[in-house]
């Protein structure tokens, strides 16, 4: 059996083989991916655990702006080559909803990152989304410096980021989704074919609030949104 992390990953490992089966978290839309042929039917020899259900754009901005009301614009911080579209499309249709203009930072290379946020940064009531990908999670410690140097409140959609000094997460206990796929595998130890086993979206999802970054920032986290919260850092 092989077990693997985020959507690029999984793909590479669909085009290796179709005969090992397979466990995926972490992977966003399996379907439009042509990783499964549906999440009640997987069909070949993937299942696994997404991350996120589209609608979580709409409530990403939604906290963002709880957090920031002053913001009328937000930038979405991305790689293309490895940022599934649907992210884009999904945070597009949501922006106009809580009368936020969105655009585009997307970058390829780490040393575009800082530049990235400067500019964006050059204009007032701005707030920045990084969207969930391989990328900036492995970048992250470049993203939230940059958010810290150009004091940019931004929300992030993994807890390590706000543990590790980002102003905000809402997204999945990570903990809780490998716990899940932990039952997967052993059942495909076991003899089940994954084509038997559903995929399946998030259960579980976390609020986190670093109250330090905030007051750096300037920023009052309203009671009601403290309140919300899973886990608030001091």
């Amino acid at each position: 059996m092989i077990f693997c992390l985020s959507t690029p990953v999984t793909t590479a490992v669909r085009d290796a083989t179709r005969a090992i089966p397979v466990v995926f978290v972490q992977v966003t839309e399996p379907v439009g991916a042509r990783l499964v042929q549906s999440w009640a039917k997987p069909s070949g020899n993937l299942t696994g655990f997404t991350n996120f259900e589209p609608s979580m754009s709409g409530k990403w901005l939604e906290l963002l702006k709880t957090l920031t009301p002053s913001i009328t614009r937000v930038a979405y911080l991305f790689n293309p080559n490895t940022t599934p579209a649907l992210y884009e499309e999904t945070v597009k249709a949501a922006a106009p909803l809580l009368s936020l203009s969105s655009s585009s930072a997307a970058f390829q290379a780490v040393s575009e990152i800082e530049p990235t946020v400067q500019r964006f940064a050059s204009e007032p009531n701005g707030g920045l989304l990084v969207l969930p990908d391989i990328s900036t999670t492995i970048n992250r410690n470049q993203i939230i410096a940059a958010a810290a140097r150009y004091r940019i409140p931004a929300l992030y959609t993994f807890r390590f980021f706000a543990i590790e000094g980002g102003l905000m997460s809402y997204g999945i206990d990570v903990a809780d989704v490998f716990q899940q796929a932990a039952t997967y595998a052993d059942r495909i130890l076991r003899g089940t074919p994954p084509a038997d086993l559903p995929v399946q979206g998030p259960r579980k999802l976390e609020l986190v609030i670093n109250l330090k970054t905030a007051k750096t920032l300037g920023l009052t986290v309203p009671p009601t949104l403290l309140a919300r919260a899973d886990e608030v850092i001091e």
